[in-house]
């Protein structure tokens, strides 16, 4: 019987072949983004997972039938940032209305480069603030109208929208998304 002994994380393997970042679009592995230069693993729990598509489920639920737009699942991949053409970040769900995707950028390999309306951000239980914080509001310099920021341990959302507004919704509340999807209400117990 073999034991391989890595002398180095399997992240610093994946990254020698991330050095080079160019507008080749090289595919990511599963549950990393390029942020800064260097590949960072996603914090994930299977509860942020349920979570995630729990979120995706409810907003196709209310966008498929009227048409109204793209939603996409947790771990798509985005490279829409200005202030880093290299950045790539997945969101845990998004949403885009139907003008703002062509049939072929859905189609498109590699990463999405429009910006989604609305971004689905679900905390784990190792995830730091700092970096959740970085993270939304990095989706609203892009370009987003929304971003719910999922805290599932708590039962509560914080929803920052492009105009500087902070909303939080609680268990007891009916999320909505004004700004991106007038119609849009869902009981916060539904979703936890």
């Amino acid at each position: 019987m073999s034991v391989i002994i890595a002398t180095r994380p399997i992240t610093d393997f994946i990254a020698d072949e991330f050095e080079e970042f160019t507008d080749l679009e090289p595919e990511l592995p599963r549950g990393f983004e390029f942020v800064d230069g260097q590949l960072e693993e996603l914090n994930v729990s299977q509860l942020s997972s349920y979570i995630a598509g729990r979120c995706h489920t409810k907003l196709s639920n209310h966008v498929e039938p009227l048409r109204l737009g793209w939603v996409f699942p947790e771990g798509t991949s985005y490279r829409c940032f200005p202030a880093d053409p290299t950045r790539v970040r997945r969101a845990d769900t998004a949403f885009h209305h139907m003008g703002g995707r062509t049939i072929e950028q859905v189609m498109a390999e590699g990463h999405g480069t429009t910006v989604p309306d609305l971004v689905v951000e679900v905390v784990s239980p190792r995830d730091i603030a700092d970096a959740v914080n970085r993270k939304w509001l990095e989706w609203l310099r892009a370009g987003a109208t929304l971003v719910w920021v999922v805290h599932p341990l708590d039962r509560m959302i914080h929803a920052y929208n492009s105009q500087g507004g902070i909303h939080l919704f609680t268990e007891a509340d009916v999320l909505t998304a004004e700004q991106v999807l007038p119609e849009f209400r869902l009981p916060m117990a539904e979703l936890f």
